[in-house]
């Protein structure tokens, strides 16, 4: 940093999500699925700061942190580069030191690398003061960096079509309560489960409709009542992700079987989610998985939550510069 320069720091959290109907459709030309997805943000969150720097950077802490690259290749380092090419052109692109603190599992189905590219977005539009970037133009670049960083800039309950970049929220009252399992040392790709969803649906001859939300479970997410949206749960790719890891067939089965209202892997997985009627129901489930499930981490959570918010910005103002030190005036002749 150079003298006069600000050092502001903004820092913004960011919850994952789950999504309690994925349906997935024909595959189309640019190689990606049709989706119809309802997403839902739950209060499992990531922080992360933003702040000028020499140089771009990523740092990462927290349990997941030995999984997440801190190379050029990091969503979050992509999606501030891709904020500043949008910087007025007589506005140099400052790098910014990126700092994560990870708690939302990585490659575990809640989109924890897409949340901490949409947590960038916000944190950087904020330290670079990029106010004619308004809330549908930070949409339209977090649509170009991945599929899932739209709805985390917005959170809450949310139909994604598309590849689920297009958000339309969902309007409901009340709040669902969930354990999350994620299984020690487990991780899928992405792309192996769509891949086997494909195999699996050519062995055996389906041929998926262009896919739509269900009526059944938009209608139970009116009032949030977990005995109607349990029924109502879907996900095209959890027999994917069974085929590739069957753990998680054994771990839905046992936490059914402690008095889960319903299971569903979230996403493409490996984390799963189980739907519970409330706190004190949540608080049961999570002890019973404890201690007669598969070894894995267990969380609690709240859904619907917001999604991305600047909850710290703290302003530094530029340091003047030095003071050039005051010379002594040429001593005159000695006279005496």
């Amino acid at each position: 940093m150079n003298a006069g320069e600000s050092t502001d720091t903004v820092a913004v959290r960011v919850p994952g999500k789950i999504n309690l109907e994925l349906l997935v459709g024909p595959l189309r030309e640019d190689g990606y699925h049709e989706l119809s997805t309802i997403f839902q943000a739950v209060s499992v969150y990531d922080r992360v700061t933003v702040r000028p720097a020499d140089e771009w950077s990523v740092h990462v802490i927290g349990p997941y942190a030995d999984r997440v690259p801190t190379d050029g290749s990091n969503i979050a380092l992509v999606a501030a580069k891709a904020l500043g090419r949008r910087r007025p052109r007589h506005v140099p692109h400052d790098p910014v030191r990126i700092d994560i603190e990870k708690t939302i599992p990585v490659a575990g189905g809640m989109a924890g690398g897409s949340a901490d590219a949409a947590a960038t977005l916000l944190a950087c539009r904020e330290l670079w003061a990029m106010d004619h970037v308004d809330n549908e133009t930070l949409a339209q670049i977090a649509a170009g960096i991945g599929s899932d960083v739209p709805f985390l800039l917005s959170g809450g309950t949310a139909i994604g079509s598309g590849r689920g970049e297009h958000i339309t929220p969902v309007l409901g009252r009340g709040e669902l309560h969930w354990v999350l399992w994620a299984g020690e040392g487990l991780a899928l790709s992405t792309p192996n489960v769509y891949a086997e969803c494909d195999r699996l649906r050519a062995e055996s001859g389906a041929e998926p409709p262009v896919p739509q939300p269900s009526e059944e479970l938009m209608t139970a997410l009116r009032r949030m009542d977990p005995d109607d949206v349990g029924p109502a749960l879907r996900n095209d790719l959890q027999d994917a992700a069974v085929s590739l890891e069957p753990l998680l067939a054994e771990v839905m089965r046992t936490g059914v079987e402690l008095g889960a209202r319903a299971a569903l892997v979230s996403g493409s997985g490996p984390t799963v989610a189980f739907l519970t009627g409330s706190q004190a129901e949540a608080i049961d489930l999570s002890v019973g998985l404890a201690a007669n499930g598969p070894a894995g981490d267990i969380v609690r959570a709240v859904g619907p939550v917001p999604g991305a918010q600047v909850v710290q910005h703290v302003r530094t103002p530029p340091s003047p510069p030095p003071t050039p030190p005051r010379s002594s005036p040429p001593l005159g002749p000695v006279t005496g």
